[in-house]
């Protein structure tokens, strides 16, 4: 990555707007997998999902010239995190949505920059100072009220969510080790293409998953709504909103284009209201406002 900012107003609203659209394909993914999975299989939709992200990201980096082997060095790394990124975070996720409503999936999943903080502090060895310690402690109890759906008695008595929302979970962290993971990467390689490298590495390895599991049949018989939630991960929410998210990065300040994430679980709701009629339940907003609290605290203090 280009740690850089380009100067020129046009271009960083271009990146701005780049953001945006990613930010908003990834809070109705969500949605998008639900609608899907009615008809597929967890790993059939995980399987056909990366083909094509794969497909399109290799388009593209050879449309930027930017297509070089893997070195010995890398490819380790390189499937190491294909495995976590691609294989295992997906496989988390797609059956997680299976019980989890893709509300509280949206509110849980934007948790993932409070793991990369704790993450840090623990093998990076990165501050958090009193402030970041209680905005770990704000964000973690709004998630305990989105999976109990706001009533405090069942946080009272246990975790109260779904065993989707047990997964849900688990991907948040699993990403939290993606992203530290990453970092070391992208100071060496161009985002896109080591983009590709990882995802696919990580589709080759669904790939035998999907092979050893229903194969084809796990596709059952796709509606034109089915397909159309398929094309929508496939080449937006796998392709072109990596490209995007990156490109945006490479012009804008981290912190900028960060910021964008706060929405994401937004954008879930609305959509996962409007499509799947699922109830906003008041209970949860207020536990989602007082995660996204806790997450401005721990990324203001870690912006210090």
């Amino acid at each position: 990555m280009n740690a850089g900012v380009q100067p020129g107003s046009s271009g960083n609203a271009g990146a701005l707007l780049k953001a945006a659209f990613a930010v908003a394909v990834w809070g109705a993914s969500f949605v998008a997998t639900k609608i899907a999975l009615r008809e597929m299989t967890p790993v059939a939709l995980v399987w056909a999902r990366f083909a094509m992200g794969v497909l399109l990201l290799g388009v593209i980096v050879l449309a930027r010239r930017q297509l070089r082997p893997i070195s010995r060095g890398d490819f380790g790394y390189f499937l190491l995190l294909g495995f976590l990124a691609i294989t295992f975070h997906q496989w988390l996720q797609s059956n997680g949505l299976l019980t989890a409503q893709a509300t509280t999936t949206g509110w849980i999943v934007a948790t993932s920059p409070l793991f990369i903080a704790i993450l840090g502090r623990l093998f990076l060895g990165e501050k958090l100072g009193l402030l970041g310690i209680t905005g770990i402690l704000v964000a973690a109890f709004g998630v305990l009220l989105i999976v109990a759906k706001g009533d405090l008695r069942a946080i009272a008595i246990g975790w109260g969510g779904t065993p989707g929302d047990t997964l849900i979970l688990i991907s948040a962290v699993n990403w939290a080790v993606v992203s530290v993971l990453s970092r070391r990467g992208l100071k060496r390689h161009p985002a896109a293409l080591m983009m590709f490298y990882v995802m696919l590495l990580g589709w080759l390895l669904t790939t035998a998953l999907f092979a050893a599991q229903s194969g084809f049949h796990g596709f059952g018989h796709l509606t034109v709504t089915g397909w159309t939630a398929l094309l929508f991960l496939g080449f937006l929410c796998s392709g072109v909103a990596y490209v995007f998210w990156y490109d945006a990065l490479e012009r804008l300040p981290a912190w900028r284009v960060g910021a964008f994430l706060y929405l994401e679980p937004l954008i879930t709701v609305a959509v996962a209201a409007a499509l799947l009629r699922e109830v906003v339940r008041a209970g949860t907003m207020i536990g989602g406002a007082i995660t996204l609290f806790g997450l401005w605290l721990v990324n203001r203090k870690r912006a210090d």
